[in-house]
Parts: C-alpha cells; sequence; structure tokens
C-alpha cells in the first residue's frame, strides 16, 4: 500500500465555539481543508497557534504543509499603518504561521498558502499588501468564483494550463512581491492570484482562491505530489 504523506494544516483559534450543549475555546479548521487533502491523496494533521519556536520541530514530522485562508494579516508585519477596512488582528495565528513558513522554506518541504496563507507567504519573505480591494467578496459569507488565468511556465501552469474559474473570498491583495516570488496566475482585473518562487526552488506555491471549497483537485495533487 502507497504512503499517504502527511500534510499539516494551521487552524484558527477561536473564543467562545458553540457545538451541542458546549460553547468553549477551540482550534476550528472548515473540514473542506481536510477533505481537500485526503481526496488529493493525504492525510491532514490539524496545526493550531503555538509558541513558534516549536514551528520547526512541527516541520520536521510533516511531509507538507498548508497555511490556511482566514483573518487579514496584522500590517504592522509588513510595515503599513491598519487602513478602516481591515479586520481585526490575529496576532498568535501571525506568528505561529510566519514561524511554520520560515521553517518550511528552510527546510525545503512542500508548502502551499491559501488566501491568507499565501499573503503570509508573501509578507514573510518582505512583501507588502494591499489592504482593501472591492470586487472578489461581494456577498458577505458567500463564496463566489472568477477566472484566474495561468502564466506559461510556471509550476501552477504545469498543474492546471488553462483558464479556471475559481471559488473566491478575499478583500485584500498582494501589493510588491516579496523577494524572490514570481505571480503565476491573474485574475481579469489584474489581481495576482498566485505566486511562486523559480522552479529551481523548492515547491512552493500560493494561491489566493480557496481550492477547498471547489471538486478541482490539481493545485493540491501536485502538493501531495511534491510530498510523496
Amino acid at each position: 500500500m502507497t504512503r499517504r504523506p502527511l500534510i499539516g494544516v494551521s487552524t484558527y483559534l477561536e473564543s467562545g465555539a458553540r457545538w451541542g450543549i458546549w460553547e468553549l475555546d477551540a482550534a476550528l479548521l472548515p473540514a473542506g481543508y481536510p477533505r481537500l487533502v485526503q481526496r488529493s491523496g493525504g492525510l491532514a494533521a490539524m496545526l493550531p497557534p503555538d509558541a513558534p519556536a516549536h514551528a520547526a520541530a512541527a516541520v520536521a514530522r510533516l511531509d507538507g504543509l498548508v497555511i490556511a485562508g482566514g483573518p487579514d494579516v496584522e500590517p504592522a508585519r509588513y510595515g503599513a499603518e491598519r487602513q478602516p477596512r481591515t479586520g481585526p488582528p490575529a496576532l498568535a495565528r501571525d506568528a505561529w504561521e510566519l514561524a511554520l513558513i520560515d521553517a518550511a522554506l528552510a527546510a525545503g518541504l512542500p508548502l502551499l498558502g491559501i488566501c491568507r496563507g499565501m499573503q503570509l507567504l508573501n509578507v514573510a519573505l518582505g512583501g507588502t499588501l494591499v489592504q482593501h480591494i472591492d470586487g472578489h467578496a461581494r456577498v458577505p459569507g458567500a463564496f463566489g468564483r472568477h477566472p484566474v488565468r495561468p502564466v506559461p511556465g510556471t509550476r501552477y501552469a504545469a498543474a492546471a494550463p488553462e483558464e479556471t474559474s475559481v471559488p473566491t473570498y478575499h478583500h485584500q491583495a498582494v501589493d510588491r512581491l516579496g523577494d524572490g516570488l514570481l505571480p503565476s496566475a491573474h485574475a481579469l482585473d489584474g489581481t495576482v492570484e498566485a505566486i511562486e518562487p523559480s522552479l529551481s526552488a523548492p515547491w512552493t506555491l500560493g494561491v489566493q482562491w480557496h481550492p477547498e471549497m471547489g471538486d478541482d483537485l490539481r493545485v493540491m495533487r501536485a502538493l501531495i505530489n511534491a510530498a510523496t
């Protein structure tokens, strides 16, 4: 039987979550993330926020890493002042996930950033974000769809060579690219929708959309293949 790679997925840490008769603090992850890992041939492990000093030890036990979507990145992380439309901070999650990204990059661990995860990858490498754009989260709490176009010759284009309609929900985006990162897909309005380092670097990809909310397994399968 083929060994299924272990893929760590970062999580929310929320107070007052409710299920059944309980209302407690909880480490949360929308079920679409582990399902996407499982459907693509991997085993999913949740990585709730922890001390950043533990990130390297966590990464050492994984075959691949997913930084999940979630709240806005604290603007101070990329040297910006907070703007009115930027959401409340998630400081513990920022610190933990940035440490995970740094550890994964240092170890050459296959890494996929989804939505916020792509933005954090960009910030980790010295890039900046646009704190608000219109048109990519039209209805609060509901995912929309729009097409993205791959940049030929990139890692993303190798996985999905044609224009593809993707599930989307975000109001921030990449501004200045981080060191060594290249755009590998764009929305029709020019928004950077995927980023990656050169093909000579270890497998790393960030996508601005939410593959866990659709049926297209190609991005996750590319991570799984790199992690196998």
